[in-house]
């Protein structure tokens, strides 16, 4: 693997980081999306740190021999601990339980990171190694210890993360499942990267030289577990949010027939700023139902509770539910209303009482405006 094949996914890493920052600024308390941005973080810092031409560039400005390998060593745990993590919040429990495991996760790295730092400052390593570090300096004190524990944290994360996210795929369904089963793909070809590693080490513990393993096959397996699991925490994520904008968005389109009912006698028709079409979904539902609020209260002199009485029973009889009969009754209410506002603009007095005892149910009074024969019935009334 070239600089290219490492800087790639980094800069995939960085321009997800930068759409997902605004949301952390906002939300800063949520620990899964703190926990999502770290992994979004680290896993580019991993990809940059760890290409050939990084390395031999912080060698020189740091001017250590081989000063880059604990500091990929150190980001690959601090990966790992992240990603476990990431888990173990992303799945939820008890408040308490849920930090106390983050903070067992973060310390057990914590504690491996400064091991890997003190084990490299004990070693010699008087040769620069810019793809082959781990099997040129497998039998050199203190280094190959430095070694082995960062390759042993890695392979713990690994287990880890494919038990937890194996048993949690066997308790859930549709594309959560999916994402941990690819999540756990991912940490399948980990655990093969570990393999190829562990083997080229110990052939050369033996004397017996497999480098290949550690400079050929195992990068190429590290960046293909790394981004099948990317793919898989993405995965249920990305769908959620889209499937929460899907809906906002129909929530927005069914309250369009009563908006537009309410268009001509709202106070602030033609007045009021509109929102740009690229606006957040949730911001235009907020907007469209200020207007339909806005709208209800010109309407209040009008609202005839007769009216909506007997709409209500009309609706009843015919077989609408309830909830359903108490939306057809205020959309008939409001058609009535809006067309008595139309032909007497100035506002009568009127003892009439608030039409609902609760929070009116907009989208159902919406669609019954368009679809209930009883809203029908009431617009082919003739006024009294």
């Amino acid at each position: 693997m070239d600089g290219t094949s490492y800087y790639l996914p980094a800069v995939a890493m960085a321009a997800v980081l930068a759409v997902k920052s605004p949301s952390l600024r906002r939300s800063w308390r949520d620990p899964l999306l703190r926990s999502v941005c770290a992994l979004l973080a680290l896993t580019g810092l991993v990809f940059f740190f760890a290409a050939p031409p990084t390395i031999a560039e912080v060698n020189d400005i740091i001017g250590v021999t081989n000063v880059s390998a604990p500091l990929v060593y150190c980001l690959l745990s601090a990966f790992s601990a992240a990603c476990l993590v990431l888990i173990v919040n992303w799945r939820g429990g008890p408040p308490e339980r849920t930090r106390r495991m983050s903070r067992r996760w973060i310390t057990g790295y914590g504690v491996v990171i400064v091991a890997l730092v003190v084990l490299f400052a004990l070693g010699d390593t008087p040769v620069e190694r810019l793809r082959d570090f781990d099997t040129y300096y497998a039998d050199e004190p203190f280094v190959r210890e430095m070694i082995v524990l960062y390759l042993g944290a890695l392979a713990v994360a690994g287990v880890a993360m494919n038990v937890m996210c194996g048993r949690w795929a066997l308790q859930v369904h549709g594309r959560l499942r999916a994402g941990l089963l690819i999540i756990v793909a991912g940490y399948v070809c980990n655990i093969a990267y570990l393999t190829a590693k562990f083997t080229a080490v110990v052939a050369r513990w033996n004397g017996g030289n497999l480098d290949h393993l550690s400079t050929d096959v195992a990068p190429v397996l590290a960046s293909a577990g790394a981004q099948i699991s990317a793919v898989g925490f993405c995965l249920p994520l990305a769908c959620q949010r889209a499937g929460d904008t899907w809906s906002t968005w129909c929530t927005y389109r069914r309250l369009g027939p009563l908006w537009r009912e309410l268009a001509p006698v709202s106070p602030h028709a033609g007045r009021a700023p509109r929102m740009s079409w690229w606006s957040p979904a949730e911001l235009q539902v907020t907007q469209r139902e200020s207007d339909i609020h806005d709208g209800l209260l010109s309407l209040y002199p009008y609202f005839d509770t007769g009216l909506r009485a007997r709409a209500h029973a009309a609706a009843l009889a015919t077989g609408s539910d309830p909830d359903q009969a108490r939306a057809e009754a205020d959309a008939a209410m409001v058609a009535a209303a809006v067309r008595a506002r139309t032909t007497e603009p100035e506002a009568r007095p009127t003892d009439s009482t608030e039409p609902a005892e609760g929070p009116r149910d907009l989208v159902r009074m919406s669609l019954a405006l368009r679809h209930s024969p009883v809203v029908r019935a009431t617009r082919n009334t003739p006024p009294a």
